[in-house]
């Protein structure tokens, strides 16, 4: 069964989400440390922060962080993966109602995430929390589909197997995005990044998309056969790669 509920979708995906969705390049805080004023002393919450991927790369920056994740298992697992920091707060909220003070945050972050959102409402949430003059972020890995072999035929596997893979895809929202800004100014920057995986990280990998079917779907083992197969005639030295446009939308909203 497809899990229309953007939030309780990924529930089932947790452990494979944790160990083989792609980080985001360093050159993304380089970005917002130069345009979006960013220091260790800015407050920022991470909306839809989920299992705390880009939630990390903040807190190692050393900043005080807010994790808004509403759904329970990622919540949990984002948890775990960043007991060690101190700064790190866990909230149950969404991207509409974050549950956080008025005006309390310097920035605002969205990694893989924003697609889900309701735009109108989580705009409003967004300049209710964020301190006048702070800045939203939002960012996404964009998979490149044509510029490999190996990802033109990953692609069509996508477009055979998966479940509701083309009503999801987050590239559908990105033509939004300037809507969700109006009527401040966006800007965007693209980053490269590479994620290369042995066969259990492509298996992996496809199985924390929200659109892979999973055991016990009848789509699930035909598709992992042609996974092995596509995995088998790409391979270097047991290693395919990812090539990710990393696209980041900052501005700030009045």
């Amino acid at each position: 069964m497809v899990v229309k509920d953007s939030i309780q979708r990924f529930s089932s995906r947790v452990g494979n989400y944790v160990l083989y969705r792609p980080a985001y390049p360093s050159a993304v805080l380089n970005l917002l440390q130069k345009e979006c004023g960013l220091s260790a002393a800015s407050v920022i919450a991470d909306i839809a922060s989920g299992t705390g991927i880009f939630t990390r790369m903040l807190l190692e920056n050393g900043n005080r962080v807010f994790g808004v994740e509403p759904n329970a298992d990622m919540r949990h697992a984002g948890e775990e993966f960043l007991r060690a920091y101190s700064q790190f707060s866990s909230v149950a909220g969404t991207a509409e109602d974050s549950t956080l003070a008025e005006h309390s945050v310097d920035l605002i972050t969205a990694a893989q995430a924003a697609h889900w959102f309701d735009h109108e409402k989580a705009r409003r949430e967004f300049v209710r929390i964020c301190r006048p003059g702070g800045w939203i972020v939002l960012l996404w890995n964009e998979r490149r589909t044509e510029s490999t072999s190996f990802l033109r035929q990953y692609e069509q596997l996508l477009l055979e197997y998966g479940t509701d893979y083309q009503e999801v895809r987050y590239e559908r929202t990105i033509q939004q995005i300037e809507t969700f800004f109006a009527p401040s100014p966006c800007q965007l920057r693209i980053f490269d990044y590479r994620q290369e995986v042995d066969y259990p990280g492509l298996e992996g990998r496809l199985l924390s998309s929200s659109y892979a079917p999973q055991a016990g779907d009848a789509r699930n083992a035909p598709m992992l056969r042609e996974l092995r197969t596509i995995f088998d005639a790409h391979q270097v030295h047991d290693r395919v790669t990812f090539e990710y446009d990393t696209r980041v939308y900052y501005g700030q909203l009045s």
